[in-house]
């Protein structure tokens, strides 16, 4: 496993070590020990989700606040995704600034985001399978989220826009300077 730094403070690219044979391949997706050891945490996933979507459809940016909080360790299982967190930390050196990193099938990565985060995606191809550990659970009262096409943030979705497709929900969510 291969731990690759982003701009963003604690969001990690994850590059597992992949064993291709005549059969196909084989990686060790997760290994609790492993992941806490490479990243120096203590982090202990306790919910996992995942969703299928088809191209256009953009997921986020969403976060849980408070006692609730959440890290993701997300993946995709088949298709192709372009995978979004936005540094919502007080105090944080990079408050406001996004990255984003391609995740697919093909190319096995993974990201972690850590808690004070917002996070999204947008599916590029045809269908995408997204698949995310947390390490809290899910609460409804303490959920939260950044529009977006906030023109603060300016992520590049790399769909067009008369293509995206975005839940009524997440249409009506908060710009940057509104939190």
């Amino acid at each position: 496993m291969e731990i690759i730094t982003t701009l963003l403070e604690g969001c990690v690219i994850i590059k597992p070590a992949v064993f291709p044979d005549e059969r196909g391949y084989f990686y060790e997706s997760f290994n609790e020990q492993r992941f806490n050891q490479k990243l120096g945490l203590d982090v202990h996933f306790v919910q996992d989700n995942q969703s299928a979507s088809g191209y256009g459809v953009l997921r986020g940016l969403h976060y849980q606040q408070g006692d609730h909080a959440q890290a993701k360790l997300v993946r995709v299982i088949s298709g192709e995704v372009l995978d979004v967190a936005v540094d919502l930390r007080a105090g944080s050196a990079t408050y406001g600034q996004h990255y984003s990193v391609l995740l697919s099938a093909e190319n096995k990565l993974q990201f972690f985001v850590p808690r004070g985060f917002a996070h999204g995606f947008v599916v590029l191809s045809e269908t995408a399978e997204f698949f995310y550990k947390c390490d809290n659970y899910y609460n409804k009262a303490s959920e939260g989220g950044l529009h977006y096409a906030d023109p603060a943030l300016n992520i590049d979705w790399q769909v067009p826009t008369d293509q995206l497709l975005v839940s009524e929900k997440d249409q009506v969510l908060p710009h940057l300077d509104q939190l």
